[in-house]
Parts: C-alpha cells; sequence; structure tokens
C-alpha cells in the first residue's frame, strides 16, 4: 500500500471515528473504586490505550492494547473491553490517582484522543 492510500485511509476514518469518554468528571473517595469508559464509534479492535495527565508533567501511560498493564504501573489499574466500550477500572483508589484520564484509540494509520 502506497504513501497516498495511507493518507487516505487515515482521513478517511478521522471523518467516521470518534470516541467519547465518560463521565467527563468523577469524585472519588479513598479506598473507593472508580471506572472510566471511552465508546468508539466505529471498530478498533484492541487499540487502545489509556493515559494519566497530571499538570506539569508528561502523560503516564497506565493501559496499553486495551488491557496490557503498562510497566511500572500498579496493579490496581486494569482495562476492560465489550462491544465498542473500553473501560478503565481503578480500585482502592488513592490520592495520587488524582489526575486527568485520557483514551486513545488507533487503528490502520488514524490516532483518536478523548
Amino acid at each position: 500500500m502506497g504513501f497516498i492510500q495511507h493518507i487516505f485511509n487515515a482521513l478517511l476514518l478521522i471523518l467516521i471515528t470518534s470516541i467519547v469518554q465518560s463521565p467527563e468528571s468523577l469524585l472519588v473517595k479513598a479506598g473507593d473504586s472508580a471506572s472510566i469508559s471511552c465508546t468508539a464509534s466505529f471498530g478498533i479492535g484492541y487499540s487502545l490505550s489509556w493515559y494519566l495527565l497530571k499538570p506539569g508533567k508528561t502523560p503516564k501511560l497506565l493501559i496499553y492494547r486495551t488491557s496490557n498493564l503498562a510497566s511500572g504501573v500498579s496493579d490496581r489499574f486494569s482495562g476492560t473491553y465489550s462491544g465498542y466500550v473500553f473501560t478503565l477500572n481503578i480500585r482502592g483508589v488513592q490520592s495520587e490517582d488524582d489526575g486527568d484520564y485520557y483514551c486513545m484509540g488507533y487503528y490502520d494509520g488514524g490516532v483518536f484522543t478523548q
């Protein structure tokens, strides 16, 4: 497949694919569990990652390819998948878990974030 075809595929996918994250905000007490979901409008297979962003820091990869725990990340974090819905689960929430969580989906050269 040529370069132009890759560009076309990426642009086409950007036009037809979106990811919606919910809830937009979440207040959780220490020790409780929390879940955040991202719903894709188009199949992206298992290609979704979760990141934690804190002010002034680079994004921290938590989960890659839907359910794989990134190196050095607590096993309190886990990722699941059902249909077009991807979920980040955090059990035993701690104060250090505070921050902005983002999902990133990618498929055939296109990248989508929420």
